[in-house]
Formats: C-alpha cells, structure tokens, sequence
C-alpha cells in the first residue's frame, strides 16, 4: 500500500464531540477530507449546521447531532443512535473542554464537579460506550484533546489542567485495556491556539510578546495546525501508535 493511502479515512464514521468550531472543527474537516462521514456534537444547532454545511460545501460528508457532553444520558443515547444508523462507530475524539480561570479557593465543590463533569466525566462515559462498539468490529481510534496545560501549570486555572491530566491517564489506560481488540487510544496536546475561543487573547499585544518568548516558532497556533495531527493518529498510518500523547505547541512545552 502507497505511505499516503495509510491516511485514508475512506468510509469511517467518526464522531467528533465540539466539532462545531475552533479545533474541533479543523479536525471534523480533516478526517471528511480523508473520506470520513463526521459527525459533530455540540450545545447550539445553528453553530453545527453551518460546520456541517461548511464540510459539505467543500466535498465532506457530515451530519450534526446536538447534545451536551455533560449530560451522560444524552451521550449514551446518541451512541447508541450512531451504532443503529451506520452499525458502527471507528474513530472518536474528545474535543470538549471547558475553563474557568480563577483561585482554587473561588471555587464551590458544585463548581468543581461540573468541571470535572464537562473535561474529564464525559469522555470517560463516551470512550467507554465507543469502545464497545469498536470492540464488536476489531477496530477502534480513540483520541482525546487534551493540553499542555497539566504538564506545565498557570497560576489561578488549577481545574482544567487537573482534568485534563486525567484524559492522559484515561487514554493510557484505555491503550492497555483495549489494545487486544484492535483498538487504539491516544491524546493530542495543544499549546496556544488561535481559535475563536482565544481570538481577543491572541491580538493582545502582551500575549503575542509573550508568545514571541515563550514558544520557539514565535507565534500562535493556526486552528488547522492540529489538523494534520489528528489525522494522523486516527488513520492507519499510526497502527502500533497507542498510549501516547502528540504535543502540538510550537515547542512551547520544552522550552526552558
């Protein structure tokens, strides 16, 4: 087989939770370019539409489904209606991610569980669902976007990289459980993205100086740098790739 037919998606369902814009989006774009019917959730039916309308538009095949990730009945219902309409679910990727930037100690336990609910709870609910479907075919892609947020810290923002250090323990210890029934389990780490979320973040002056300094390339991410990242780890070209976490932050992570 020709290297570059190694990342076709060609009929692969995929299911890409907050796919309705900023990476997710990119990554729903990139796994229809490869062939892929994508399926993109999210809380607001007009925000999917228009991804979905927008990956048709140039070629893709898509549809919406609207549910909030949090809500476990909703996702395991919308699995379960995936699995009766196509008879198969290959490739899965948790993309939500709330913030919530303050001091821990601004924090109520009901704000910490509904944290922790959104970034973490739901892609373990969802993984696990998946994975039975996936399990049943011999053949699964699981990938969770996490962040670099977790191995390094920031003052004042202590939740989101505790979740999201969980997600690297979930798909390590997804790569163990399911390795044997043809599944594999990997993470992406972004660093600093210029998405939609962080657009008035990343005109800032100080935080483009900061970024000068801070990150080798010198500049933010392009919201379709991760494209080709996910790609990757959810075709065939990374088969004996599992329980690992793909950086994808300029080298910001590794430098001192």
């Amino acid at each position: 087989m020709n290297i570059l037919e190694k990342f076709s998606l060609r009929d692969r369902v995929a299911l890409v939770t907050g796919g309705g814009r900023g990476l997710g989006f990119e990554i729903a774009c990139a796994f229809a370019d490869a062939g892929a019917h994508v399926i993109i959730t999210g809380r607001t039916s007009e925000t999917l539409e228009r991804a979905v309308a927008a990956i048709v538009k140039n070629g893709g095949s898509a549809q919406a489904t609207v549910f909030d990730v949090a809500d476990t009945g909703a996702s395991r219902a919308a699995i379960a209606e995936i699995n009766r309409d196509f008879g198969r679910l290959d490739i899965l990727v948790n993309n939500v991610g709330a913030r919530d930037r303050r001091p821990l100690a601004a924090f109520s336990d009901d704000d910490i569980l509904r944290l922790i609910q959104t970034d973490l709870v739901s892609a373990i609910s969802l993984s696990r669902d998946a994975a039975e479907i996936m399990k049943y075919h011999g053949y699964g892609r699981l990938i969770a976007v996490t962040s670099i947020i977790g191995s390094i810290v920031l003052p004042n923002d202590a939740i989101y990289p505790i979740a999201k250090q969980g997600l690297t323990a979930l798909v390590r210890s997804m790569a163990v459980e399911y390795g044997a029934s043809g599944l594999t389990s990997n993470a992406i780490a972004p660093g600093m993205f210029a998405t939609e979320t962080n657009a008035a973040l990343a005109e800032n002056p100080d935080m483009l100086t900061f970024a000068r300094q801070r990150v080798p390339l010198q500049r933010w991410g392009r919201p379709e740098e991760i494209a080709g990242a996910a790609l990757f780890l959810a075709s065939d070209a990374a088969s004996f790739v599992n329980g690992h976490v793909l950086t994808v932050d300029g080298g910001m992570s590794v430098r001192m």
